[in-house]
């Protein structure tokens, strides 16, 4: 919480001193609740100490849904937004985000719009946002506005809480997999070394070479470790540049199944927030603008951007996709009918329902795939190296019988 140095005046002397507040206006509030009356304050620049600590977003998705949903329901029942914002602040539960809205408060209160107030918070509130609130001002319809994002956000994050959860599950196999094999190999194999050792036959090759990985594993595995930095390092570089973010995303989105499934996800919120900025009656080429941001990956972005080229010169905002690989036939053609119809709002909105739907479809069928596949390839790693203890042993046994 934000501290301020102050110098006031009660009735016997002058004081001085710091208070926290979430504003200059609260802080004034309660010293003047203390009986001083201020004369001077200042805001105290935060230190490490006094600095709250949070991981990313100020706002979490969830949070800003909730937000917006409860929002629009006050300013419907006739709650001014002043007011709305006031009400909504004191009971969020987040500290940065009822921070940020008693900001916004007080900002209304001297006069500011709501789109203006909420612009100076960009780490919560993101350009669609703001511009969508801006629109819903100047029409004069500020609940429709926040509805609109209400729906558009909770749709978005659906969509990508499925992908997300498809792509856990393989991960979090190939992570226990990795975990397995560590331990076999680094504990359970050396115990077999030196029974092997005595036999005088000679070892089959899969005993070999699970012998081989576990001493490379117990002697050089730094160089595991290495490679396997060198490799998030190489990728992380990629995609700090403009060109190898291009290849990494045009080579994710032809990885079979996950590809698809990517390519789909990123229509969708594409489509999806296209339709609700049109609905908003945001300019185009504004609008293609910003979901050059929304949209994260490189291939789509670079046909947005060709896209909003083309309708600068005046010509459709469907030529870049047209025959494009990463684009079905079906974007362009249904473009192309809400440009002539006058309908390209709810066009785009048709296809965004269509690709959420072909989401949930892909989530489920990788899913349904991806789990026997897994189960077969642990099997297969766990049983080698079985195999190549169990293989030497049966011999063993053999020539003791």
């Amino acid at each position: 919480m934000p501290r301020f140095q102050y110098e006031g005046r009660d009735r016997k002397r002058v004081r001085r001193g710091t208070i926290q507040a979430d504003t200059k206006r609260d802080a004034v509030m309660k010293l003047r609740d203390q009986g001083v009356r201020v004369l001077d304050l200042t805001e105290l620049p935060e230190t490490t100490l006094t600095k709250e600590i949070s991981f990313g977003k100020p706002v979490k998705r969830a949070q800003l849904i909730m937000f917006l949903q409860q929002f629009s329901t006050l300013l419907r029942a006739g709650v001014t937004i002043v007011d709305a914002i006031n009400i909504l602040s004191q009971q969020v539960e987040s500290k940065p985000f009822r921070r940020i809205l008693t900001e916004i408060d007080a900002d209304l209160r001297s006069g500011s719009s709501l789109s203006d107030s909420m612009a100076k918070h960009p780490k919560a509130f993101e350009p669609l946002t703001l511009n969508m609130i801006a629109a819903g001002e100047a029409s004069g319809n500020i609940d429709d506005a926040l509805d609109r994002l209400a729906v558009h956000y909770e749709k978005s994050f659906a969509t990508r809480q499925k992908v997300t959860s498809a792509m856990v599950y393989p991960v979090v196999v190939l992570v226990l997999a990795a975990g397995v094999v560590i331990f076999l190999l680094t504990t359970i194999i050396p115990m077999f070394v030196d029974m092997f050792e005595s036999l005088d036959a000679e070892l089959p090759p899969i005993t070999l070479f699970v012998l081989g990985a576990s001493d490379f594993m117990r002697h050089y595995w730094y160089i595991l470790i290495g490679l396997v930095l060198l490799i998030v390092l190489g990728i992380y570089m990629m995609y700090r540049n403009p060109q190898g973010k291009y290849m990494m995303d045009t080579l994710l989105l032809r990885i079979p199944l996950i590809g698809d499934l990517m390519k789909k996800s990123t229509l969708a919120t594409m489509t999806r927030t296209l339709s609700s900025l049109f609905t908003s009656s945001v300019p185009i080429i504004q609008a293609v603008a910003m979901v050059e941001r929304v949209v994260d990956n490189e291939v789509i972005k670079r046909v947005l951007r060709q896209s909003r080229d083309q309708l600068q010169k005046g010509n459709s905002i469907a030529g870049p996709m047209t025959g494009h690989w990463a684009f079905p036939p079906l974007i362009p053609h249904m473009i192309a009918i809400g440009e002539q119809t006058g309908s390209l709002d709810k066009m785009l909105a048709k296809v965004a329902d269509f690709y959420e739907k072909e989401v949930d479809a892909s989530t489920e069928r990788l899913k349904s795939l991806i789990e026997p596949l897994m189960m077969i390839f642990l099997a297969v790693i766990v049983g080698t190296i079985v195999l190549a203890i169990m293989v030497p042993m049966f011999s063993m046994y053999e020539q003791v019988g």
